[in-house]
């Protein structure tokens, strides 16, 4: 359990810095250079990411049960991951709708994803990852949005093929991973 927290706090306290230390990131960023900033932020997130996914394998060799979810919750988390991958591939597909509307769609997205998680697992160290991802990235999107309005931000309006071809790339995606992949790498079926 401790390497799955030092890991969350590594990987999301270092995608945190720009939201809630501005002053702070840029100091680094003049002290070290822009090039050695990001080799320093690829670095500690890595490493987090490393210790996350040690730390959430090792919290399945003696899972502590919060609640047993029913069955239905899968459904529903499959549900909302679905929105959360169109969100997601509108975060790189340039000119959308959604990005414009949205702002930060990757965050909008890693909420989803993160709450479809907390429904339908019921361990402690599920909570802890899943749930430790929905606060950031709630507090990450409201920080975003708020910062976006203090600059000035304007966005340049989508177009809707661009968002057509968020949804269909998205459709795809998730698809591809709740079928196939999910089993793959995680052990769980979202549908079986």
């Amino acid at each position: 359990m401790i390497l799955l927290i030092l890991g969350l706090w590594l990987f999301l306290g270092m995608h945190s810095v720009r939201m809630l230390a501005p002053q702070m990131r840029e100091r680094y960023v003049y002290r070290f250079g822009p090039s050695n900033w990001r080799l320093i932020y690829a670095g500690v997130s890595v490493v987090g990411l490393v210790l996350i996914v040690l730390g959430y394998s090792d919290t399945h060799m003696n899972p502590v049960h919060l609640w047993s979810p029913p069955l239905w919750t899968r459904h529903l988390a499959a549900l909302l991951t679905l929105p959360a991958f169109v969100l997601l591939a509108a975060t790189y597909v340039p000119g959308t709708c959604m990005r414009a509307r949205i702002g930060h769609p990757m965050l909008a997205a890693t909420k989803l994803w993160a709450l479809a998680h907390v429904i339908a697992n019921g361990t402690l160290g599920d909570v802890l990852l899943f749930g430790s991802f929905l606060v950031w990235a709630a507090m990450g999107f409201s920080a975003s949005r708020r910062l976006d309005r203090a600059e000035g931000v304007t966005r340049v309006p989508g177009h809707w093929t661009r968002d057509l071809i968020a949804v269909v790339v998205g459709l795809v995606m998730w698809f591809l991973f709740a079928r196939h992949l999910h089993v793959v790498l995680f052990g769980v079926r979202p549908f079986g």
